[in-house]
């Protein structure tokens, strides 16, 4: 299907590239403003932009699977929008713009796969409520990314399926280094260079598209942003609509941006948020969206000046010991603390004032009931039932509850009516490629009784709210009257999963790429991308916005893959 859709959509656009070659425009690294004024002053059209993406991809997709549907039709969508805007009518910053959409977010026109084998070529009865808002604004869904498969939720201990791997299309590769691993330990295929959690940022930072939508449950937007050097932002739950995004569970699920710059991430922000809440997603009446749902007025350079910015050093700067364990976790190594150290500078220098340490006390506590780093969420078949007292169910549990709900949600065209069917044709598809990892996360939600195991589900679900926000986030942000802390890559990404809260990750560097086992002798490998993450509470993506553009151009560290124009 993949193959198919992409070779349809490239014969045309090369087809119709006349115009497009005739012009200036150059789309690599390309702002969104600056598509929009080339429109504006018809220096560009929609169409000859996606004319222009569609070239990149057909240049570049085979070296880093970046895509597994492309819109067929995007050419004609393209038309009537530059129709559109002759006649006066223009949506908003996104009209005419490309996007892509990982593909667990419901499209009508595309396939959504979820990467599973199960739902190759699936084309659900109903969009998601963030891909209709993408069409209002005048998005074009250009193409459907890759992704671990169903959002990570396939296969934990005890092999675990490698990020960017899903049995439709394979492997993703990073485009900071699109070789596969050498080492003999991991001779599948895998990418030598990590790209991150389940949502590929992979076609944005090679500049297939201007930005893509990612989904996050426990890392997943803001740990591959951070991979592919990219921002991107993780909102608080319930800013964006979940319905039609296939689920994890809705404790943690959210859909949110992927861009190269913030204020792509601002424009996006407001187009896929909805302007009231949606009756098919309750938790959007927890934030009230800004007037106009225009973020980029929060596009402040000097919103640095007096923002109280916390660094939470015990676990992510600093290794620190659990209580009753004998390994230190966490930590940076050299270039990574070399890394924060200028980044904190930078702060410092841009009129921040900065509380230094100012650590999380459910990261520091010695007692084990209260410490967050000894809570992470069961994920693998040692953590199967029986064998799951001191991690938190949710994971399994949503996945059986609301996954469950998404396959009813179909109704007559779903391909499986249930999870136990899906894990039932995943066995007895197995030589097919269903499950090459095989399935232990599955596994290990299907066995859970939505009834029985509800008390523990909800004890854990209280459990995480106390670690992650009472005594996690909410409790740093209070005791140091801070606006943001300031955490290290992605590290951040889990206790920001866990609480629901926003964090923005945004690129600042690179740092060596040195695997353990290592690489073999005389395999060079190229540096991995390594930004910052400002995290703050609940509903605060206005501010931490406006600190994040702040640094972003008072740094300027992005830099584009080499991989040609």
């Amino acid at each position: 299907m993949k193959q198919m859709l992409l070779l349809t959509t490239v014969v045309v656009a090369l087809a119709a590239t006349g115009s497009a070659q005739n012009r200036s425009f150059d789309v690599v690294e390309a702002g969104i403003a600056d598509m929009q004024a080339a429109m504006s002053h018809g220096r560009l059209t929609s169409r000859e932009l996606v004319t222009l993406y569609l070239i990149r991809i057909a240049t570049y997709e085979h070296r880093v699977h970046a895509a597994l549907a492309v819109n067929p039709r995007a050419l004609e969508e393209a038309d009537a929008l530059d129709r559109e805007r002759a006649q006066g009518h223009v949506r908003g910053p996104l009209h005419g713009i490309p996007i892509a959409l990982k593909d667990n977010i419901h499209t009508t026109h595309l396939p959504t796969t979820g990467g599973a084998l199960a739902f190759s070529g699936y084309t659900p009865p109903y969009e998601a409520t963030l891909t209709k808002n993408l069409h209002d604004a005048g998005a074009i869904v250009i193409a459907k990314t890759g992704l671990t498969e169903l959002a990570n939720w396939v296969a934990g201990a005890p092999t675990p399926m490698p990020g960017n791997y899903n049995a439709v299309g394979g492997f993703g590769f990073n485009p900071y280094d699109p070789r596969r691993d050498p080492r003999d330990a991991t001779g599948d295929g895998r990418p030598v260079l990590q790209t991150g959690g389940s949502s590929s940022g992979i076609g944005t930072a090679a500049s297939f598209w201007a930005g893509n939508v990612g989904s996050d449950t426990g890392g997943s937007i803001i740990s591959p942003s951070n991979s592919n050097m990219l921002v991107g932002i993780r909102p608080t739950i319930g800013r964006i609509s979940r319905y039609g995004v296939i689920p994890i569970t809705a404790d943690h699920d959210t859909a949110g941006p992927m861009t190269r710059t913030v204020s792509d991430a601002a424009i996006m922000m407001g187009a896929l948020e909805s302007p009231s809440p949606d009756p098919n997603d309750p938790a959007t009446r927890t934030c009230t969206p800004p007037p106009g749902r225009d973020y980029t007025k929060f596009l402040n350079a000097g919103g640095l000046t007096g923002a109280r910015i916390g660094i939470p050093r015990a676990f992510y700067y600093e290794r620190v010991t659990p209580p009753g364990e004998d390994r230190p976790r966490g930590g940076l190594t050299p270039d990574e603390a070399k890394s924060m150290a200028d980044a904190i500078a930078v702060l410092k220098a841009r009129g921040a004032i900065v509380v230094d340490p100012a650590d999380i006390p459910s990261l520091v506590d010695k007692d084990p009931d209260n410490n967050f780093a000894l809570f992470d969420y069961c994920s693998g078949a040692n953590q199967a039932r029986g064998k799951d007292e001191h991690c938190s169910v949710n994971f399994k549990y949503g996945m059986k509850r609301d996954f469950n709900l998404w396959l009813a949600s179909l109704g007559a065209s779903a391909p499986v009516k249930t999870l136990t069917e899906l894990r039932e044709w995943n066995l007895a598809h197995a030589k097919a490629g269903a499950i090459k990892y095989g399935q232990s996360r599955l596994d290990i939600s299907d066995e859970m009784d939505l009834n029985a195991d509800r008390a523990r589900n909800e004890a854990d679900v209280q459990k995480d709210i106390r670690l992650s926000r009472t005594n996690g986030i909410d409790a740093a942000l209070k005791a140091n009257r801070l606006d943001a802390l300031l955490t290290p890559g992605g590290s951040g990404a889990n206790m920001a999963a866990r609480a629901g809260y926003p964090i923005i990750v945004v690129p600042f560097g690179l740092v060596p790429n040195a695997p353990t086992p290592a690489l073999p002798a005389g395999f060079e490998a190229k540096p991995a991308p390594y930004g910052v993450a400002f995290t703050g509470t609940a509903c605060t993506e206005p501010r931490l916005i406006e600190i994040a553009y702040a640094f972003e151009q008072a740094t300027r560290r992005r830099v584009g893959p080499s991989m040609g124009k």
